[in-house]
């Protein structure tokens, strides 16, 4: 979860003296979230599944003995859940389905508190004027029953199959969240996040919730709608070029739509050729060079980007509101009591910063990568010659969504092979995931050592905790997606943030191409 990662980012790293069973909170392997009619405040609770604690105690807890709890200590979460999965996962015939399905009821207890954490994270992101509540978004993924349905995967890990009293199993036509969530997770990739970091993920991306959500407003708008509803603060934002562009566009394309919404339309049309060129015109005037009404709609199209990047960042409302009657700033009223202490208006400061450094470090991690890769191909015997056609190999693969294959004889390249070579976007991925993860934790140790959560140098355990959780919270919010979306085949949709970034610098770097059919 990523409010919990980025928080624990600045806890101490003191190793605990009490025994395992203590410290570790095991119980979240046998105890359900689920929604609760009876706890309308909260609307779930929690309730203990004894299959799922049997299981645990006995194929679990019994291969650790008092000889290695130092070190089960340490990756207790880990080594269970990667035993867990292996139950639940197993494909030997040694392996009952019982047990699968035994080992699945832990691991569904273990995911449903990331997704109630994913679902209040949800929650805080919209602000007061949302009309909902996380407890609203709880029936779409908190969805598991008592516990008593046992549920396993067919061989191909594709199908939720139910499993009766009598070992047989049969499809279900309703299926279970946190399973799904199983289902897709992959314990044993190199690149695999963790498993709360997933459900996180997951939950974020829930169709259901997602379509919840747009109902109230919360829903994908197309370019000239992000243009159109513009606010002064994410104009402040944008470059002076930017700020010229839009506000021609708000000059013509607003006044449009006023007289469009006076004749009952409601949908922001695409922006017609004299509205184009009435723009041109006025850029003109303005000393603005764009040269024809393609380049201006390419130009528009990377603004709507940013603005959509300033709605992800900013989208955390603040704590404390205008009294328009004294002119004072005082706690939003919308807020509980409870979430307004100072503890958590310090946690608050603390993910905004983590956001922000993260942001900050991605723009110039891309910025230094790029270079980087056009400097190695200049100093290559064999691909100097690509080192000028980097950029626009990139540009063709994230603005146009063209494969390898068909950027080869675009860039007067032998093969797929040497195009991968050249251009290799998953190493990029990775490189640019290593100068971002160094650049946080420089700023995050820097403010660590100001608020004397850490020692001066800080030692090696604290770290390398620090890294990992660090790394975990960049993956969430960029490299995962980023890595899974070069994945996919034709088609694919490059709408990851750290795609659209890359296509806000290609934009300030290099002129806009015409879409190749």
């Amino acid at each position: 979860m990523v409010n919990r990662v980025a928080l624990d980012i600045f806890a101490p790293a003191t190793p605990s003296k009490l025994p395992v069973l203590e410290t570790a909170m095991l119980w979240n392997f046998w105890k359900l979230c689920r929604i609760s009619l009876a706890r309308e405040t909260v609307g779930y609770e929690y309730r203990v599944i004894p299959e799922a604690q049997d299981f645990f105690e006995n194929q679990i807890l019994i291969n650790y003995t008092q000889n290695n709890v130092s070190n089960f200590e340490n990756n207790l979460n880990q080594n269970a859940k990667s035993t867990l999965f292996s139950y639940f996962v197993a494909k030997e015939c040694g392996i009952s389905g019982a047990k699968r399905a035994a080992a699945g009821l832990c691991l569904r207890c273990n995911v449903s508190y990331p997704i109630l954490k994913a679902c209040k994270k949800i929650d805080s992101l919209f602000g007061g004027e949302k009309r909902f509540t996380y407890n609203d978004l709880l029936p779409f993924v908190l969805n598991d029953d008592d516990g008593k349905t046992l549920i396993v995967l067919d061989a191909r890990a594709k199908t939720q199959l139910v499993l009766d009293d009598n070992g047989r199993t049969k499809p279900t036509n309703y299926k279970f969240f946190t399973v799904e969530v199983l289902r897709t997770f992959k314990p044993d990739s190199q690149s695999s996040m963790s498993l709360d970091n997933w459900a996180y993920l997951q939950t974020k991306q829930n169709q259901e919730v997602k379509n919840f959500l747009s109902e109230f407003g919360f829903k994908h708008q197309s370019d000239w709608a992000i243009l159109n509803r513009a606010r002064p603060k994410q104009i402040e934002s944008l470059s002076e070029r930017d700020r010229q562009l839009i506000n021609v566009f708000h000059a013509v394309y607003r006044r449009d739509r006023r007289e469009h919404r006076s004749a009952g339309v409601q949908k922001c049309p695409d922006p017609s050729n004299s509205q184009l060129q009435e723009m041109l015109t006025a850029l003109q005037k303005q000393n603005v060079t764009v040269k024809s009404n393609l380049e201006l709609i390419a130009e528009l199209k990377q603004v709507a980007v940013q603005l959509k990047q300033y709605d992800v960042w900013s989208s955390r409302e603040p704590l404390e509101i205008r009294d328009p009657d004294t002119g004072k700033d005082v706690l939003r009223p919308d807020l509980p009591h409870a979430s307004t202490d100072q503890l958590n208006v310090e946690q608050q400061e603390i993910l905004e910063f983590l956001h922000q450094q993260l942001k900050s470090a991605l723009i110039q991690s891309i910025e230094q990568e790029i270079s980087a890769c056009i400097a190695k191909l200049e100093k290559s015997k064999s691909y100097a010659i690509f080192a000028q056609k980097f950029m626009p190999g990139l540009q063709l693969y994230y603005c146009q969504g063209m494969s390898l294959k068909e950027i080869v004889p675009l860039l007067e390249m032998s093969s797929w092979d040497q195009a991968r070579r050249v251009l290799d976007p998953g190493k990029l991925i990775n490189n640019v995931r290593a100068r971002t993860v160094e650049k946080v934790l420089d700023s995050t140790m820097a403010l660590a050592q100001e608020k004397g959560l850490t020692q001066i140098p800080p030692e090696p355990e604290y770290l390398k905790t620090l890294i990992e959780q660090i790394e975990a919270f960049a993956d969430v919010e960029f490299f995962k997606e980023a890595a899974e979306e070069i994945k996919a085949g034709k088609n694919r949709e490059m709408n990851s943030l750290y795609a659209r970034q890359l296509r806000v610098y290609f934009s300030n770097i290099l002129p806009p191409k015409k879409k190749v059919k």
